[in-house]
């Protein structure tokens, strides 16, 4: 994915591979971004490495996506299918903020810390067609599968893109959340 970006952006622009944590605060930016991995970090440190990564008024920006299946007897077929393994495939909140609030995390925990300011969210509603293959590829990073053993993840993927057809109908929208350094 490094190499992509460096493809498409100016030289000027500084990309480093490192994970979160070891990421060397030698710099600050005007913009942090991160797509879809913040629930990987180190939750007691997060937000203190993130607004030392930024300049004072500069914007944090992060997003996810989590599709779902269009079709509701499409969507049992499939909880039916992983059931023996698994009940549930959501991402679960970090901070426990129920699916029905209107600030979901992370933009909870930005707006609770006195790092950031102006915390704000966003959906970009998204309905698209994939292959069955695309579908249960989306689903082999989700941390629920990835704590299954191989050999279990492999027959619950099988089993699941036994009950799909071809071509589905899923709802990807992408979340946003926004929010600026103090």
């Amino acid at each position: 994915m490094l190499t992509e970006l460096r493809n498409h952006v100016p030289a000027t622009v500084i990309t480093m591979q490192s994970s979160f944590e070891e990421l060397p605060l030698i710099s600050s930016y005007d913009v942090v971004l991160a797509a879809a991995s913040l629930h990987w970090t180190e939750p007691t440190h997060r937000w203190s490495r993130v607004a030392a990564l930024l300049e004072p008024g500069g914007v944090f920006a992060s997003f996810g996506v989590q599709l779902c299946l269009l079709d509701e007897a499409l969507d049992e077929a499939v909880r039916a299918a992983r059931s023996p393994y698994l009940a549930e495939d959501d991402v679960p909140s970090p901070d426990g903020t129920p699916s029905s609030s209107p600030m979901q995390w992370p933009g909870t925990e930005l707006a609770r810390s006195d790092l950031f300011d102006d915390a704000r969210q966003s959906t970009i509603e998204r309905r698209t067609t994939m292959s069955a293959s695309d579908y249960v590829g989306h689903l082999s990073p989700i941390s629920a599968y990835l704590q299954l053993p191989g050999p279990v993840r492999e027959r619950v993927f099988r089993q699941i893109r036994g009950v799909l057809p071809e071509r589905l109908a899923v709802a990807g929208d992408v979340t946003l959340h926004l929010a600026r350094r103090s």
